[in-house]
């Protein structure tokens, strides 16, 4: 494609949410209840670790913000690390009669999402997501998801939309204990970020010109856009 065409064009990107809630509602989206059932052999132990498997995902996600506190380099985990890992997953579950706990910690780990991290002690924080997620207690009842912060729900008791409710429901409100991170770890980012936002205000309230007040410079800049909107694309 010509550079000049790229240049001119709009550009949209698709990224991960921030927040953890988020990552998680969004990363259990990508399966429905037909994948759920596609496991006969094990299906609580899929359940449990498919679920696991997208709290992992949220975690290596959510990390980002948190700057270089969260991961020494900026590392590109997208939603191809976890589809294809809940391929495996269901592989694996179907192949064995046991449950081989450390071979998908070394599949998720060092090669899926594993293969995008090149420093070693992000290698050893993913691998320690991982330890303390995919292992046999993930089963048991009342099994805690990372620092007693957000039980497990029992795959015996939930399907697809049980699962999805429960997210909605049951993880409590975000803080940094949740990635296994000191409580401190936040105010960096929360300071950036409340920078970030008055730096917007202020650029979208303008200057003074002439007699008139910034609202007015804002206003006639809102007119201006919603006259070049062209026309409400019908859908139907």
């Amino acid at each position: 494609m010509p550079e000049s065409i790229l240049q001119s064009s709009i550009k949209i990107s698709n990224e991960a949410p921030q927040y953890l809630k988020a990552n998680l509602r969004r990363a259990y989206n990508h399966f429905d209840q037909a994948f759920l059932d596609k496991m006969e052999k094990k299906p609580n132990e899929f359940k449990a670790c498919l679920f696991a498997l997208c709290y992992f995902h949220s975690l290596v996600l959510g990390r980002k913000k948190f700057g270089s506190q969260g991961w020494s380099r900026v590392y590109n985990f997208n939603d191809g690390d976890l589809t294809i890992c809940s391929d495996v997953l269901f592989n694996y579950l179907s192949k064995y009669d046991q449950v081989p706990w450390d071979d998908l910690k070394y599949i998720f780990g060092e090669i899926m999402y594993g293969g995008h991290i090149t420093d070693d002690w992000d290698r050893r924080t993913n691998a320690t997501y991982l330890k303390s997620l995919i292992k046999p207690e993930l089963l048991l009842p009342n099994f805690s998801l990372l620092y007693n912060l957000f039980k497990n729900p029992d795959p015996a008791k939930h399907d697809y939309r049980g699962y999805k409710q429960y997210i909605e429901d049951k993880l409590p409100t975000e803080v940094p204990q949740m990635f296994g991170m000191h409580p401190n770890a936040e105010i960096g980012y929360l300071t950036l970020a409340c920078t970030e936002l008055c730096d917007t205000i202020l650029d979208v309230q303008g200057g003074l010109t002439g007699g008139g007040g910034s609202e007015d410079v804002v206003m006639s800049t809102l007119m201006d856009l919603k006259n070049r909107t062209p026309p409400e694309f019908p859908m139907q």
